[in-house]
């Protein structure tokens, strides 16, 4: 890869000073096992919240980690750590802003650290395709002591549809700054689901899953079919990175998540990513989702209507949470 990603994360002392671990504090040791819950970090994001709720349908006890939980949570505060830790069996694990963003490699060893001293087994990551920095925190997480699982995800379907791109959708003009490289969009659904079998099931440790769709589609292709399912009048414009940035802006979008996104689109959507995986097969024993499916579904339920609002977010600029950036 080329060029830095933006900083996404404040200065100040590391993780573990900032955490103040003592060896003698280890409540995890000391929790019910029956009772021990299964942490989900980004338990309110597009991942997160099918996670926590096939979870719960399980029957099975669940940890939000967010910055508005009890307790929160926040990446960029590690002495809310150990709070949502403590007493967890297992924890699925996304990043905020970005794996890609300088600090998130410490941060996320420093977590895995506090996690397995708090006898936390399994940790599942949430991590993307054709990131380097992504990939060095996902060695992190396979030298953390833990039983890991790394979902390594293509762009999510539901970015069109649960945040970033929704409004672009309903306003008829999808622009952004990417060529025509296919694109093997996965079903958040999907994603999920496996996540929660490598947290409950036996034969997902020490695995690494790339999670793709069945088809490679560009982003005028997917516009193409959201605009059929439709009925409405919705284009695909490629745009320049400064051109986007500048669009952002009078958006009023947030200038770090600006110089975020548009870092990815540069670096990732390049076409290195533009090949199937059998990740979904390999974890689920089934195809995965099909992109054409699930815009049937969201058509007919009016998330794509001019003044509709998709679950859990309002109508104006939307940004992505936790890990789940536009690249998953």
């Amino acid at each position: 890869m080329t060029g830095s990603p933006p900083t996404g994360r404040r200065g100040g002392p590391s993780p573990a000073r900032a955490v103040g671990r003592r060896l003698g504090d280890r409540p995890g040791r000391g929790a019910p096992t029956i009772a021990r819950p299964i942490l989900v970090l980004g338990g309110t994001g597009k991942t997160g919240r099918r996670v926590a709720e096939r979870l719960r349908t399980l029957g099975l006890p669940v940890r939000i980690g967010s910055r508005s939980g009890d307790p929160p949570f926040d990446w960029d505060l590690p002495h809310t750590w150990p709070n949502v830790v403590w007493g967890a069996r297992a924890a699925y694990v996304t990043f905020q802003p970005d794996l890609a963003v300088p600090g998130a490699v410490e941060a996320v060893r420093e977590f895995a650290a506090l996690a397995r001293e708090n006898d936390v087994r399994r940790i599942v990551l949430l991590s993307g395709r054709g990131e380097e920095g992504a990939e060095n925190v996902e060695q992190a997480v396979r030298e953390s002591g833990a039983e890991w699982t790394i979902l390594r995800s293509a762009w999510f379907h539901q970015n069109f549809s649960e945040g970033y791109l929704v409004d672009a959708v309903r306003e008829g003009d999808v622009a952004l700054p990417v060529a025509y490289a296919g694109e093997p969009f996965v079903d958040a659904d999907d994603v999920a689901e496996v996540a929660v079998a490598a947290l409950t099931e036996d034969g997902h440790a020490g695995r690494l899953y790339e999670l793709t769709g069945p088809r490679l589609l560009t982003f005028a292709d997917a516009v193409e079919e959201i605009a059929e399912a439709t009925g409405r009048d919705v284009r695909f414009r490629p745009v320049s990175s400064l051109a986007y940035a500048a669009e952002l802006e009078a958006a009023g979008v947030a200038p770090a998540f600006i110089s975020l996104v548009t870092y990815l689109f540069r670096e990732v959507m390049d076409g290195r990513n533009a090949w199937l995986a059998d990740g979904v097969q390999r974890a689920l024993g089934r195809a995965p989702r099909d992109f054409r499916d699930y815009v049937r579904r969201t058509a007919m339920a009016g998330v794509w209507g001019p003044s509709a609002a998709a679950p859990g977010e309002t109508v104006g600029v939307t940004e992505p949470t936790a890990v789940e950036t536009p690249v998953g």
